[in-house]
């Protein structure tokens, strides 16, 4: 499979990402995390060369789109410093993605952040949230997210252990805007294609499936069963993006 340069994916290519969108959209809406740890793999399976913007524009409408249902839960104090780091971090992976994209790394960098992110959801650790941390975890997922799409893990750490409703807002939240000023950086270093644009449209109803779907199952599982689920087949997906890569 293979995606077509001119920007109309080839229907195999297609389904594939669509039902890859469709997954990540239902577990980061579940979870607050999900969406790029799943659906980064398994694209770059099949289209690496439109990595990451295509996921990023993605994950834009689905980080607002969840952060909408429930914006009470927000902390809009802590939401500064998280926002601060996450562009600067964006800042900074955008020059690191020039040389990615000459060397056709990306692939491999995309596997092994889902690989880092599944590592520090599994620490277990408690981090105090206080503006340096915040601050912190928001460049670290600048960096990451910007790179390949994948900016939820050092945001998911931090949140971890606080109410459920509460994190899943925080980090989608952050995940939103990330993704927004990800997409800026790219562009302003020329990474943002008009084929990425077409091939983002594309995927969209899979999106508005997931967020569909996922609708009636947020009242009814609960986020602590979702989310060994998201990193099993993130890990998977990881694995087998890194054996082909190599």
């Amino acid at each position: 499979m293979s995606a077509d340069l001119a920007g109309l994916p080839d229907p195999a290519v297609w389904a594939f990402a669509s039902a890859a969108v469709l997954l990540g959209t239902i577990l980061q809406r579940l979870a607050g995390q999900g969406f790029g740890m799943l659906a980064a793999p398994l694209v770059a399976l099949v289209a690496p060369q439109m990595l990451p913007a295509t996921l990023l524009f993605l994950g834009a409408v689905v980080g607002f789109s969840a952060t909408a249902v429930d914006p009470s839960a927000l902390d809009r104090r802590a939401l500064l410093p998280a926002l601060a780091g996450r562009a600067a971090g964006a800042v900074l992976a955008a020059l690191i993605a020039v040389r990615l994209h000459e060397t056709g790394g990306i692939a491999i960098a995309v596997g092994l952040v889902v690989w880092l992110g599944v590592l520090l959801s599994l620490t277990g650790l408690r981090v105090a949230i206080t503006p340096l941390s915040l601050v912190s975890a928001g460049t670290l997922a600048g960096i990451m997210g910007t790179l390949t799409a994948i900016g939820a893990p050092p945001m998911a750490l931090l949140y971890q252990h606080q109410e459920a409703r509460h994190a899943a807002a925080m980090q989608n939240a952050v995940f939103a805007f990330g993704m927004v000023v990800s997409v800026a950086a790219l562009a302003w270093q020329g990474l943002v294609r008009a084929e990425t644009l077409v091939f983002a449209a594309s995927l969209l109803p899979g999106v508005a499936l997931g967020l569909w779907l996922a609708r009636p199952l947020a009242a009814r599982v609960a986020r602590r069963r979702i989310r060994p689920v998201a990193l099993g087949l993130a890990a998977t997906a990881a694995t087998i993006l890194l054996v082909r890569s190599f």
